[in-house]
């Protein structure tokens, strides 16, 4: 039986929030914080308002797991609670994401995704 690429997905997204929140948990980082900085990636979006190649660029940047990991490992070098908690946040807003099927951007627009296909 052949996986579907989109339901493994998924399946990735919804691995990776959960254990993203219960590092969360488990680090007894504020719930409040959470809420406040949960959106904070979709400001990004303002970018579209200069074009679609500015937007997707500034989508990017603020929905790929390259500087979420590397603030989480920063903070766990540092011993920086906040840095690890952000890091956590960032990383479970860029999985929902995922998980309802959102992707990195091309700078053609808002709606061609590498997810697109799926």
């Amino acid at each position: 039986m052949l996986v579907r690429p989109r339901f493994l997905l998924q399946a990735e997204g919804l691995a990776l929030l959960a254990g993203a929140l219960a590092l969360y948990y488990h680090g007894g980082f504020s719930w409040l914080l959470l809420l406040i900085l949960f959106l904070a990636p979709d400001l990004s979006f303002a970018a579209y308002s200069a074009g679609p190649r500015t937007g997707a660029a500034g989508y990017n940047l603020l929905h790929n797991m390259v500087l979420p990991v590397a603030l989480g490992a920063i903070g766990l070098l540092a011993e920086s609670d906040p840095a690890e908690a952000v890091a956590l946040i960032w990383l479970a807003h860029i999985e929902v994401d995922r998980l309802l099927g959102y992707g990195l951007k091309y700078a053609t627009a808002m709606r061609d995704t590498h997810l697109q296909r799926i």
